[in-house]
């Protein structure tokens, strides 16, 4: 297995020195410091861009300045997706996002991750576990998402939160460590 796949399967790559894996960060990462400086009222301009930035979007989306990612094509965003200001994800293995969901500015979401092991992670050596965010979802100011975690459909992440788990379905959740304090079904 080469470092792309060893990535994509969830198991310890290097991408520090694997030449594939930085060629394509860097071609991810000029696209978005185009997106990122073209005039925020050319939202046309800024659509299609982001369409090739992206490796799946719904018709209707908007994704405010600034954006960063780190591959791109690992990214999958449903209908009616909104992201304000500042929206980073990591998408070393895959982020879905469902449709209606709506991200409040400066949140993160992280597929990689370290070693505990200090010696394994000095090496450079990381992991990369997939992300996937339901249906109907609002995410707070401020929040992190690590790998590997799934929020439900119709959830609440309260601002400030660090989701280091999966959040049910219909529900609301918040804190650090995040957790589910009303359930939402009816």
């Amino acid at each position: 297995m080469d470092e792309k796949e060893k990535m994509l399967a969830g198991e310890i790559y290097d991408a520090n020195y694997d030449q594939q894996l930085i060629k394509e960060r860097y071609i991810v990462k000029d696209k978005c410091f185009k997106y990122n400086n073209i005039e925020p009222s050319k939202l046309e301009e800024r659509k299609e861009l982001m369409k090739q930035i992206i490796g799946k979007t719904g018709k209707e989306f908007l994704i405010e300045q600034p954006f960063i990612c780190d591959y791109g094509y690992n990214i999958e965003i449903g209908e009616n997706f909104y992201s304000n200001h500042n929206l980073v994800i990591l998408d070393a293995n895959k982020v879905k996002f469902g449709d209606n969901v709506f991200i409040a500015p400066n949140c993160g979401f992280y597929t990689a991750g370290h070693p505990l092991d200090s010696e394994t992670r000095n090496k450079g050596l990381e992991y990369a576990k997939p992300i996937k965010v339901g249906n109907n979802v609002w995410i707070g100011g401020n929040v992190v998402v690590v790998p590997g975690v799934t929020i439900g459909d119709n959830v609440v992440i309260g601002a400030g939160s660090v989701v280091i788990k999966d959040i049910p379905s219909n529900s609301v959740a918040v804190g650090n460590p995040c957790r589910v304090i009303k359930n939402l079904n009816k």
